[in-house]
């Protein structure tokens, strides 16, 4: 039977709601109130979804992060996509992915997927062992984008960088030696980003596959930023690039809106 997923925190069981994730049951503090769990309350109801509510010390012993903030869904377990369809883009659009080389923190994980849906990322890929997976923790911290946003998993990260050259995407890795800063890159084509993961960056095999390193300048002694931190610099200099965010900004000075 497959096991119960636990999703944790008013933002996320909102987004789960309003989302197609099969809510079975929702868990609510007593006595919790405001507009957040108005609106949930109302989803539920929509949607047919039992409400129980619990004393505070049910709702930690559920939680995995025990910042439920008085709400807890049940829902079927997470479903994960299919890789190769994420190569193919959407809605007309050239294919525009990252792909997370062995990320270790959930935390980290959920902030990208958050980072990733708002630059119009297609999809984010993960491997399936030995990195962070979509758990309650890294649903958390992506804010209810976990129901949005597709995630694949695949075996290995160096075989999936082949597979998306094939499909004709440019593969651009992050990396503190890169011989580009990350605004030389040309990403309004097919593009794959690559993040590394804590510490270690890209390994060996995923840095030798890809077509350019890119670098983000630093001052200072820091030898590198946050995994997420750097993942969202690159992201919504893909964004700026194929939604022609400067031209835009351009324009809009030039008629005097801003």
């Amino acid at each position: 039977m497959a096991e119960t997923r636990v999703i944790e925190g008013r933002q996320p069981v909102l987004e789960a709601l309003r989302s197609e994730v099969a809510v079975s049951r929702l868990l609510l503090q007593k006595g919790a109130g405001g507009k957040p769990v108005e609106e949930v309350l109302d989803l539920a109801r929509r949607k047919n979804v039992p409400v129980l509510w619990l004393e505070k010390a049910d709702l930690d012993r559920r939680s995995f992060s025990r910042n439920h903030q008085g709400i807890l869904a049940e829902a079927a377990p997470f479903v994960y996509a299919d890789f190769p369809a994420l190569l193919k883009g959407r809605n007309g659009e050239k294919p525009f992915i990252l792909i997370l080389d062995h990320l270790q923190d959930p935390q980290n994980l959920g902030a990208l997927l958050r980072s990733a849906y708002a630059a119009g990322c297609h999809g984010v890929v993960i491997p399936k062992r030995r990195a962070a997976q979509v758990t309650p923790a890294a649903e958390k911290a992506a804010a209810g984008t976990a129901s949005f946003i597709p995630v694949a998993r695949v075996a290995n990260i160096a075989h999936c960088l082949d597979e998306c050259k094939k499909a004709g995407l440019w593969v651009y890795g992050a990396d503190m030696a890169g011989e580009d800063l990350y605004i030389d890159g040309d990403y309004r084509g097919g593009t794959a980003l690559v993040i590394g993961g804590e510490g270690g960056g890209l390994s060996r095999l995923v840095r030798e596959r890809c077509d350019r390193l890119v670098r983000l300048p630093m001052k200072g002694q820091l030898a590198s930023l946050n995994a997420s931190v750097a993942g969202a610099l690159l992201l919504y200099e893909v964004y700026r690039q194929r939604d022609g965010l400067v031209s835009k900004v351009l324009d809009a000075s030039r008629n005097g809106k801003i």
